[in-house]
């Protein structure tokens, strides 16, 4: 299931604090200067399975993920719902392991699992003690290679999704506002603006024919990425990937449907009221320049200085200054990182407020911030402080624990660009930035006629 994360969360996704200068076990990350080197070794098998490892025997786990591009995005047209559905139907049985089979396997051995759908991939992971790598590598690989899809299954995972949809959105105050509601009105594409969690008509309609070909376009090498990182012997690692995946089936890569979106001219606007909710909210929408341009950097930290921390300009004037609410919050990508969505993106901030202040009234104190960062370039201390807070993200996450954060980016990468050594160079293309390309993307991005307004009347209002 998807979970909206915050852009503190989009940046601590996005970059890592300065490690101690002690002695570094072999394989640790480290830096070089100033610079992120994260090991990479990224090949493809015969199958065209991308893979990438990332050896770190600073402690005796091992994080193992396999990306599918197949996400909310990108699912077709008469399948809406689907990616999410097999989200939930990879963990059933497969060819050779009965249902509950995988789990005992990684949490019999004091691991960790899950998985999620996101805009443009599904991905499952597990944390795992090192001896356990290769008895998760055979459960991937089998999972790729055929699910035992039953009636039953499908059935029972139908309603699964279906109550998910009603716990978390439509029984929900403030259920899928706004990651869910502001992009069909900011969005003209199809792909970027149907109901990501599927219309229950679509998930009722699908048959098992219709799942099984589903999984046999989508959920094949070709269309998948394989990340390992941790403590593993490169060798016998690789020994172990051509054992269980090279002989997969080589299956087409399906066609990516054309996501583009049309430019915004003028500004949109809409109200939605949600029966359950207690307080009036307001969502705006911006659209964010293309993926891995200088523009895009640029945002980034427009991102940070406008909206991330209570240091934000955002926070302090309609929070800490108006008190309109208790925070505001938003990002690049609500359902993770600026780096883990392919585009076309939304820059999203929002708002739950008191009944007393209205929309318009939030608005022109909102436009007032954005105005002031279109007319005047950002002051060199703010600027320093908006690349701090990133590199110290960046260090976070590719230093975290799990590693989930830092095989998320190699992931996101490798799908995306074809190009997980990027991780090293995220560093340097923020620093690339200057504050005079800031306020130049501002003025083009950050306009009223890009502007997508939801506001949410509260239908569950004190009396």
């Amino acid at each position: 299931m998807p979970k909206v994360l915050t852009i503190a969360a989009t940046c601590a996704l996005a970059l890592l604090a300065g490690c101690a200068h002690a002695p570094m076990p072999e394989g640790r990350r480290a830096t070089t200067g100033a610079r992120l080197a994260v090991p990479v070794d990224y090949y493809r098998l015969a199958n065209g399975l991308r893979v990438v490892l990332s050896r770190d025997t600073s402690a005796p786990t091992v994080t193992v993920a396999v990306y599918y591009h197949i996400g909310f995005r990108t699912e077709p047209r008469d399948r809406t719902g689907f990616a999410h559905l097999f989200e939930h139907l990879m963990f059933e049985e497969t060819a050779n392991l009965a249902k509950g089979e995988a789990d005992k396997i990684v949490t019999g051995n004091g691991g960790i699992k899950n998985g999620s759908t996101r805009m443009d991939f599904t991905n499952f992971y597990q944390v795992v003690p090192s001896h356990v790598l290769e008895p998760v590598l055979f459960v991937e690989a089998d999972r790729m290679r055929g699910l035992a899809l039953s009636a039953t299954s499908l059935q029972n995972q139908k309603d699964v999704v279906k109550n998910e949809v009603r716990v978390n959105v439509l029984n929900r105050a403030y259920g899928g506002f706004p990651w869910l509601s502001l992009p069909p009105r900011a969005n003209l594409n199809w792909f970027n603006a149907h109901n990501f969690y599927g219309d229950f008509g679509d998930i009722d309609a699908a048959t098992l024919a219709d799942a099984q070909a589903f999984y046999d376009t989508y959920y094949v090498p070709s269309n998948a990425v394989l990340v390992i990182a941790g403590d593993f012997e490169p060798a016998a690692t690789r020994a172990a990937i051509e054992r269980y995946f090279a002989p997969l089936p080589t299956r087409p890569e399906p066609p990516r449907p054309d996501v583009a979106e049309p430019r915004q001219t003028a500004e949109r606007i809409a109200t939605d009221t949600d029966r359950n909710a207690p307080r009036p909210a307001i969502a705006w929408g911006y659209h964010v320049p293309p993926r891995n341009t200088p523009e895009w950097y640029a945002f980034g930290m427009l991102d940070m200085i406008l909206l991330q921390g209570e240091d934000s300009r955002l926070w302090q004037r309609l929070v800490a200054t108006r008190g309109y609410g208790d925070a505001v919050d938003g990002g690049m990508n609500l359902l993770g990182t600026m780096f883990d969505d392919g585009g076309p993106s939304l820059w999203t901030a929002f708002l739950i407020h008191d009944a007393a202040a209205s929309d318009e009234a939030i608005t022109r104190d909102f436009d007032d911030v954005l105005a002031r960062i279109r007319r005047e370039r950002v002051p060199v201390a703010e600027f320093e402080r908006a690349l701090t807070k990133i590199r110290s993200g960046l260090y976070d996450v590719a230093d975290s624990p799990s590693r989930f954060g830092l095989v998320d980016l190699l992931a996101c990468a490798a799908l995306f660009d074809d190009d997980p050594g990027r991780i090293n160079r995220i560093e340097a293309d923020f620093r690339r930035v200057t504050p005079a390309l800031l306020q130049k993307t501002a003025r083009e991005y950050l306009t009223p006629t890009n502007r997508t307004r939801l506001g949410l009347a509260a239908g569950n209002a004190p009396r």
